[in-house]
């Protein structure tokens, strides 16, 4: 493991190869938590969520989990009563082997939509990956849960508090089907720290919505959904349970800080993507209306696909913010800017707007748009990417 992720006390990673889709390769991870580890989480919030999701959020009430496991390569969404019986078979069993509750097993699945869960050969891995449990396990476990990603998306931060170091380390995977509402595909995030339960839920929700949030790649959110912070209570840093306190500050912004990095490694990663892309919403009359303009900018095609030919087409910028459903829009006010380069102001062409600085900007492999609206203080921000020819490349052939 790179020396640059930090091990977390309290948690251990094994994964194993179940065969659940992908041929010789691990598609099973197996996470261990101490005794008295706490766990906040958010989940999907589309209509037809995995059986999973319903049982995670389930187990989570009834207590703290000891173990979570997640699958690759199979989503087990959309597969009714049959898909809930195999999320709960598949807990008991693990649950047996590592002799704890079932309801202290937490199920995470995402692949293919619609198939039933191969329950027989995850069961026969689980040993396996009990086996390999080990606190250095974070590498192989963020390939573990890969689909059509490309690489891993690993990550850590830490922090100093009256000579003791806090670690934090998290993962995540995703690439398509990424428009998250609530987190992003799968993450996983740890802390050696004490956190009290409700601390840890206020800390999660506060950092996912300017990270996971905030990203998309092609606008759809997946049924699978799944973002977990855990405090292992191993520092020997006393409990933290007061918003309020300086801890509680830098825990939170250490959080925010890995999130941002595990999303915009996301969309860096999004299917056929070649480009990342920052939209910029500013001087709009509410943070709802800023990230209107912002995602209606992030999710045309016609803009997505000008970006994948660095094609300076700005009048496609101009009409996505037309579009984007804004009352009395004032377009004399409007400012467009791609990079540090104006494309757009008092209402067309800006005046000392050249193809040529418009060309070097879209160019990059990395660009920022941004918009002034003129209308009031809210800002936002979004990351998105550009729409290649591998992107339904990939998408048509994904069950092939």
């Amino acid at each position: 493991m790179s020396d640059s992720v930090h091990t977390i006390a309290g948690v251990r990673l094994g994964v194993a190869a179940a065969g659940i889709s992908y041929a010789d390769r691990d598609d099973l991870l197996v996470m261990e938590l101490a005794e008295g580890a706490q766990c906040a989480a958010v989940f999907t919030r589309n209509a037809f969520c995995a059986a999973p999701v319903h049982l995670a959020k389930q187990h989570l009430r009834q207590g703290s989990p000891r173990l979570l496991l997640i699958n690759s390569g199979n989503a087990n969404a959309g597969t009714g009563e049959q898909g809930m019986d195999d999320a709960v078979n598949c807990c008991r069993g693990l649950a047996d082997l590592a002799a704890c509750e079932p309801h202290q097993v937490l199920p995470f699945s995402t692949g293919v939509i619609g198939e039933t869960l191969p329950v027989e050969r995850m069961q026969l891995a689980f040993p396996k990956a009990l086996a390999a449990l080990t606190e250095a396990g974070w590498e192989s476990a963020s390939r573990a849960i890969m689909t059509t990603d490309t690489r891993p998306k690993l990550a850590s931060r830490s922090f100093q508090v009256d000579g003791v170091t806090v670690r934090v380390t998290g993962m995540a995977k995703g690439s398509g089907m990424i428009r998250p509402d609530m987190a992003t595909m799968l993450a996983y995030l740890a802390t050696d720290l004490a956190v009290s339960r409700e601390l840890l839920q206020s800390c999660l929700d506060r950092v996912v919505k300017p990270s996971f949030n905030s990203i998309t790649v092609d606008g759809d959110t997946s049924t699978n959904d799944a973002c977990v912070l855990i405090a292992t209570g191993a520092s020997s840093l006393p409990p933290l349970s007061d918003a309020d306190s300086p801890l509680y500050q830098q825990l939170a912004d250490a959080v925010l800080g890995l999130c941002m990095e595990l999303a915009r490694a996301i969309v860096a990663d999004g299917e056929g993507a070649t480009k990342l892309v920052d939209v910029e919403v500013n001087g709009a009359a509410s943070e709802s209306e800023a990230r209107e303009v912002a995602y209606t900018i992030a999710h045309s095609p016609l803009v997505k696909t000008a970006l994948f030919a660095s094609d300076p087409n700005w009048g496609r910028i101009l009409a996505a913010v037309g579009r984007a459903g804004i009352e009395d829009l004032v377009i004399d006010t409007i400012e467009i800017w791609l990079g540090d380069v104006c494309i757009v102001r008092q209402g067309g062409r800006a005046d000392d707007y050249t193809e040529a600085a418009g060309q070097a900007v879209m160019q990059q492999s990395e660009i920022t748009i941004r918009v002034e609206l003129g209308r009031g203080s809210a800002t936002t921000k979004v990351v998105t990417c550009d729409l290649s020819y591998d992107y339904v490349k990939i998408n048509a052939e994904y069950r092939s």
